[in-house]
């Protein structure tokens, strides 16, 4: 559920924090002050664009108002203070809803997101798993439903702070394959925020290529409890990882979805080997 705001900052004015270059865009972001949604929201913010995070966990909202999401990369750390929320019905309209919640979140995080939501806006799931596209276009209608996937990686240490543990592309598009202007636009508020971003028709073999990188780590992570890097490094835990690589890709080609075994466990162990530290998100 949504609670009141636990800030005086109006959801209706926007927080921006940098100088933009390119197209300028108003976003919300579902699951904001989260790993991947704060990672998001930072870099954008920081880009010049307007961005507003919406969440349900008070004291991660209240940092992100002030003293701002803390970062810390490679590079060193970075705070950024946005506009962020715990009531979704005090934000106005926004040009993109991109969609950061766990997936048994995804329906009501969206419809308590309506009032955000207009006749131009697109609500883009980057999401892992399969079905957030279908379920999100039933609520808001296929005309405004994206879907996409990001290789970026991220864990919340605490709230309000994120440890961003690895960098990839971010792949997007209508659930319908096609690309329209505002999914473009996406695209081009990501890339020049520095979020290396696609549109692409060929979005959902796409997310099929990320569900069967996941399918591997997410849950082999769980159980053993390692991180990213301990998975690709142990070689009973690979052979493990080979084997359901392999029965996920069989049922994506039996769905018509054209995936390579030795392309995506390529991919796999060199995201696996880049996220040094990384918690996956299951």
């Amino acid at each position: 559920g949504c609670e009141a705001p636990s800030s005086t900052h109006s959801a209706t004015a926007w927080a921006t924090d940098g100088v933009h270059s390119g197209i300028h865009m108003r976003v919300g972001i579902l699951g904001g002050t989260g790993a991947m949604g704060g990672l998001f929201g930072s870099y954008m913010a920081r880009s010049g664009h307007d961005v507003v995070l919406v969440d349900v966990n008070r004291d991660a909202v209240a940092r992100a108002n002030s003293p701002g999401v803390r970062i810390d990369d490679k590079d060193g750390t970075t705070t950024t203070r946005m506009l962020a929320t715990l009531d979704p019905s005090s934000v106005a309209v926004v040009d993109a809803v991109i969609v950061f919640v766990k997936c048994y979140h995804t329906e009501n995080a969206v419809r308590a997101a309506l009032p955000m939501i207009g006749d131009n806006t697109v609500v883009l799931s980057l999401q892992n798993g399969w079905g957030n596209g279908a379920l999100i276009a039933d609520i808001v209608g296929p005309e405004r439903a994206a879907v996409g996937l990001t290789y970026h990686s991220a864990t919340a240490l605490g709230p309000g702070h994120i440890k961003h543990t690895g960098t990839g592309k971010t792949l997007l598009g209508r659930i319908d394959g096609s690309v329209s202007e505002r999914v473009g636009q996406i695209a081009e508020a990501l890339n020049d925020a520095g979020i290396a971003a696609e549109a692409t028709t060929d979005v959902l073999r796409e997310v099929w290529s990320k569900l069967a990188l996941n399918v591997c780590t997410l849950p082999t992570a769980a159980v053993l409890r390692f991180t990213s890097d301990a998975l690709i490094a142990d070689a009973h835990v690979r052979e493990l990882m080979r084997e359901l690589l392999a029965e996920a890709i069989a049922v994506a080609n039996a769905q018509g979805i054209p995936l390579d075994f030795d392309e995506r466990w390529g991919t796999i162990t060199d995201v696996l080997t880049r996220a040094v530290g990384g918690k996956p998100s299951m």
